[in-house]
This record gives structure tokens, C-alpha cells and sequence, in this order.
């Protein structure tokens, strides 16, 4: 038997801001439990590589969606980290703090204490832009933490020409959607640094382990240990053998939106009927547990370009090999960059208060998984809503800890998601037709100039909407009289002493953009609610709103 004060499941974007946090002042000892392996190598840590380890079993979970009734039953991936950094070590690299607005409904929802007044001074904590090629703004930007942040150099005319569009087009434009003014057409910023993948790994853990009070320990958590109500560790399989990890103060689950829930199922935290199905002795009846589950979609809109100067004059062996070779011993060239390099926050209509539209602009019209869509050079922004109203949930498949969870994010289930898709695919295509792109854009590889109605939009909608691997949700954050809510504002699990969730899970609603940033936001705050030294001071920064929201769509 172990003992350690805190003990922390998952070694993820959230666990590794714990572990950080949490041991360094030097009072408490800290385990970190993770069931994944080492991030070393260069499939993840170079940044072009980003396709390849979220599609290799080493390092994700390998989790699928059930059939998806709204897609014609079609299953996606659902991609989760299994690695040192977790989901971290795998992603896209784009990191997005949210609108001010995200969390200001978090507030108004029951997350007492998680405005954005709340939450920025914890993002300027943890952001390091002395490297990030533009300084930032101190009143928004962080220059301190362990989160380095950079901008990719934007070598490739397309970058600036997608930008420039978007400004012909009535947009705005923005210097930095991470601090006063996320509307508008600007820089994509992404978690890179001296060339290589900055993951929540190499930004907390590596740091926290070089500390006496900090242990790593690999193994598959079976369950929370919990005795009278108290959660006093968690039980462990490593190969053959089964241990118990106590904590003398907290357990913390950060295991990811989908395994958090799943954790809090089989040690008896959640719906109780569902937990009596599956043989599973009820300590606490939280039926919000695995529910609440939300995700970004997107499509591809790729256009042919009619000059050969995007990546795929790259997308050959012998290109790749290069480039790969310039990282190895530079950590310089286009393998120092993820290629997300420009973006845009959009409204999508008139009365919108704010952005409830995402860009990323890729300068080759390609698949996440490597596939292009298309022989010869192209084109694409992935786009998709941010705030879609359907809900789904993730459910336990049987009371074994290895059995995967039932996975069913019930996308497109709500009429508003296709209007929306829609608004997408046509807004896109007008930005495609600005005097900017006048001497790049050929024809449209997808959807196809021939799609037009709105039917036709729908069956491509049905056909090509991928995730965007934004999982959240499934343990809510609310006031304790909620009665779907998991966690208190303190990140407490309600009903159980001594053990909190601290991961996107918590999420009451989905932050605008890319979710790596918020999730690690949360370790930073949650870890200050557990040491009980205070809060940061509030902000007094005041967002910049679109003075025509009300009337104009731009």
C-alpha cells in the first residue's frame, strides 16, 4: 500500500497543472496515476506530425462512438489521450482560450466563482509568451508561466490571403482572439516551443517530477476507493497485480471527459438505476454523472488551388523525410509547426451576441487521418458552430474497469445544428469568393458548387461532419441544489468527502474553440481551491463586444 496527501488520476492537460501546482510548495506529496506510456519520440513531439499519434493505439484509447442516429448511424472516433500529457500529446496544438461570454454563463449556470473576471488572471498564470513572436498584451497576456504559447511565421501567402478575405468580406480583424477581441479574422496561436510540441507534459509534469514530493505511478484505475462517504484512494491493476493508492487528503479524478464519468460509475457515484443494471452498489445517486456530454463538429470546405503553393508539394516520401530530418536536428522548418497558422471567430448572424462560429485555415485540402480528399493542391477551412444545443451521454457497457464506456454524443439532434451547418458552408464559400482569393481558388472540391438547397447541404452535413475532438461536460459543474450536477464550484464531487473532478468533464457548456487551453485553466484554478490560499484578484479586463451584434451580422 501507498499513501501520498493527493493523489491524482491521469496525467493529462488538467492532472499535469495539478501535480505542478499542488507539490510546489513543497508541503504535500502528490502521485500522479497514469495507465499510458512515454510522449518521447518524434511522432509527438514534432508538431506537422499531429495526424499521426491520435490514430495510433499506443497512444489513444481508441474509443468509437455508438451508432449516431442522426448520421445515418454512422460511428466516430472519439479520440482520447493515453499517454504521459494526455490528450495534450495528441492534439492539434491550437490553443484557444474561449470568449469571455463561455464563462460568464458558467457563472450565470451555478459555477459561482467562474466568470471571466474569475478565470483570466488564472489563463495569465499559466500562459509564457516571452517566445510567442508578438509580446501580447499584459493586461490580457500571460509572460510567466509554464505555458509557452507561439504563432507559426505565416510563410505560405494563403495564411494572410484567408485573413485578408475575411476583412473584404465585413469581418473584423483581429491582433489576438486570446485576449481583448476573439471576433474576427487573425493569427492562429498554437502550445509550440523551440520547435517542438509544448503539452501540459512538458510545460508542468516534467517540472513536477524533478521535485522529492512528486511520484509517478503507471497503472490501470479500477475504481475510487470510498469508506463512509470519504474517498480514501483509489485501487490500482498493474499487470497481474492489484494495489490501493491512499490519499490522506484528496483523491482527484482528471481522466478525461469520458473517463472521469466512467471512474465515478464503477465506485458507485452516479445514476443510480443505471449503476443498479450493472451490479454496481450505489454510495452516491448523482444522475448528472456521464450526462450533459457536448462536442465540437466540423466540416472541411476544400477548394482547388490554382497555383502550386500549398503542402502538397510536400506530401511525398522523400519531402516528408526532409522535413522530418530539418526537425531532428533543428527543430526548425515546416515540422516545427502544426500549419493552423490562421483563424477566425464569427458570428453567424445578426442578434448573436458573440463568435459562435470557428475557423481553422489549412493550406492543403487533407484529412486528419492523413487522407486527402483530393489529388494536386488545394485548399480548406475546417468549420463548425460552437454551441450546438444537442446533449448526449456516456454510459457504462458492463461494471468491468476495461470494458469500454458506451459513447453516444447524440449529434445533430437538435434542428438548430443544421441551420447552423448551413450558415457554415454558405458564409465559407463567400469568404472563398473575396478579391483575396482571386488568383488562388479554383473549383470547390467539397461540398461541390452543384450542392446548393438547403436538402442537399444536409445529405453532405450527414455524410462528411467529423468531431473535432472536443469531449466536455459529463461531470457538471453547478451549485449543490442542482440536481444534475457532479461537482460543487470547489470541484467537489457532491455527496462524497475528499474527492473532486478536474478535467473538461466539469464543463457546464463548451467553450468557444479548441478545449486544451480551458482544460488546463481548470487544473491551474482547481489547485488553488484545494490548497485553501486564496483566489487570484479578479480582473477588471472588459472584452471587446461587437457594438453591432444587435442588428448587424458583421
Amino acid at each position: 500500500m501507498m499513501e501520498y496527501d493527493f493523489v491524482i488520476v491521469g496525467a493529462g492537460s488538467a492532472g499535469c497543472a495539478l501535480a505542478y501546482r499542488l507539490s510546489e510548495n513543497g508541503k504535500y506529496t502528490v502521485a500522479v496515476i497514469e495507465f499510458g506510456g512515454t510522449d518521447a519520440g518524434p511522432l509527438i513531439q514534432m508538431p506537422a506530425a499531429l495526424s499521426y499519434p491520435m490514430n495510433m493505439s499506443r497512444y489513444d484509447w481508441g474509443y468509437s462512438t455508438e451508432p449516431e442516429p442522426h448520421l445515418d448511424n454512422r460511428s466516430l472516433a472519439t479520440p482520447r489521450g493515453k499517454v504521459i500529457g494526455g490528450s495534450s500529446s495528441i492534439n492539434g496544438m491550437v490553443y484557444v482560450r474561449g470568449h469571455a461570454r463561455d464563462f460568464d454563463h458558467w457563472q450565470a449556470s451555478g459555477a459561482n466563482g467562474w466568470s471571466y473576471a474569475d478565470v483570466l488572471p488564472y489563463y495569465k498564470r499559466m500562459e509564457n509568451w516571452r517566445s510567442g513572436g508578438h509580446g501580447g498584451d499584459p493586461a490580457w497576456r500571460g509572460r510567466k508561466g509554464p505555458l509557452h504559447i507561439s504563432r507559426g511565421p505565416r510563410l505560405n501567402p494563403l495564411f494572410k490571403a484567408f485573413v485578408k478575405a475575411g476583412a473584404e468580406a465585413g469581418y473584423p480583424v483581429t491582433k489576438d482572439y486570446n485576449g481583448e477581441q476573439q471576433e474576427g479574422f487573425g493569427p492562429m496561436e498554437q502550445t509550440v516551443y523551440e520547435g517542438r510540441r509544448w503539452s501540459a507534459a512538458n510545460a508542468y509534469l516534467r517540472t513536477a517530477l524533478k521535485r522529492e514530493n512528486v511520484t509517478l505511478i503507471r497503472g490501470f484505475v479500477k475504481k475510487v476507493v470510498i469508506e463512509d462517504g470519504c474517498a480514501t484512494g483509489v485501487e490500482i491493476a498493474n499487470g497481474n497485480q492489484t494495489q490501493i493508492v491512499r490519499a490522506s487528503r484528496e483523491v482527484i479524478l482528471s481522466a478525461s471527459s469520458i473517463n472521469s464519468p466512467k471512474i465515478l460509475m464503477l465506485s458507485g457515484i452516479g445514476p443510480a438505476d443505471h449503476l443498479k443494471e450493472h451490479g454496481i452498489k450505489v454510495v452516491a445517486d448523482r444522475p448528472g454523472v456521464g450526462q450533459n456530454l457536448q462536442d465540437h463538429l466540423e466540416l472541411y470546405i476544400q477548394i482547388k488551388s490554382l497555383l502550386p503553393i500549398t503542402l502538397y508539394r510536400y506530401w511525398n516520401w522523400v519531402s516528408k523525410a526532409i522535413i522530418g530530418a530539418r526537425w531532428l536536428f533543428l527543430k526548425t522548418g515546416l515540422g516545427a509547426s502544426n500549419q493552423f497558422e490562421s483563424a477566425a471567430f464569427i458570428r453567424s448572424d445578426a442578434g448573436v451576441e458573440y463568435p459562435d462560429i470557428q475557423y481553422h485555415f489549412l493550406p492543403i485540402a487533407v484529412r486528419y487521418d492523413g487522407k486527402a480528399a483530393a489529388e494536386g493542391h488545394g485548399f480548406q477551412a475546417h468549420t463548425g458552430p460552437m454551441r450546438s444545443p444537442s446533449r448526449g451521454s456516456v454510459t457504462l457497457r458492463s461494471n468491468h474497469p476495461k470494458a469500454a464506456p458506451k459513447i453516444l454524443f447524440n449529434y445533430m439532434s437538435h434542428p438548430n445544428d443544421w441551420r447552423d451547418f448551413r450558415q457554415c458552408i454558405r458564409l465559407t464559400r463567400e469568404i472563398f469568393g473575396q478579391k483575396a482569393f482571386a488568383k488562388f481558388a479554383g473549383k470547390e472540391i467539397q461540398p461541390g458548387a452543384d450542392l446548393q438547397t438547403d436538402d442537399e447541404l444536409d445529405s453532405f452535413i450527414k455524410e462528411h461532419v467529423e468531431s473535432a475532438y472536443h469531449p466536455c461536460g459529463t461531470c457538471k459543474m453547478g451549485a449543490i441544489d442542482d440536481p444534475m450536477a457532479v461537482v460543487d464550484p470547489e470541484t467537489r464531487v457532491i455527496g462524497v468527502k475528499d474527492l473532486r473532478v478536474v478535467d473538461s468533464s466539469i464543463f457546464p457548456r463548451i467553450t468557444n474553440g479548441n478545449l486544451n487551453g480551458p482544460s488546463i485553466m481548470v487544473g491551474e484554478k482547481a489547485a488553488d481551491h484545494i490548497l485553501g490560499d486564496g483566489m487570484l484578484a479578479k480582473s477588471n479586463a472588459q472584452p471587446w463586444i461587437n457594438p453591432n451584434w444587435k442588428t448587424s451580422q458583421r
